[in-house]
């Protein structure tokens, strides 16, 4: 996957693996208030991504 320069709001987070995915060109939202409150007001569904090995 192509990485962008500017990192997304993952690159605030701990996890090591969210820190991976920090310069992906994908606006992500790690699991909260935010992304549920965003999807809430924009009437649009949560996908979860629960890793992959």
């Amino acid at each position: 996957m192509p990485t962008n320069n500017k990192p997304n709001r993952l690159i605030a987070e701990k996890s090591p693996y969210l820190l991976q995915h920090a310069h992906n060109p994908v606006n992500w939202f790690p699991w909260g208030e935010e992304a549920l409150e965003k999807a809430k007001r924009e009437n649009k569904p949560v996908l979860v991504s629960i890793g992959y090995s």
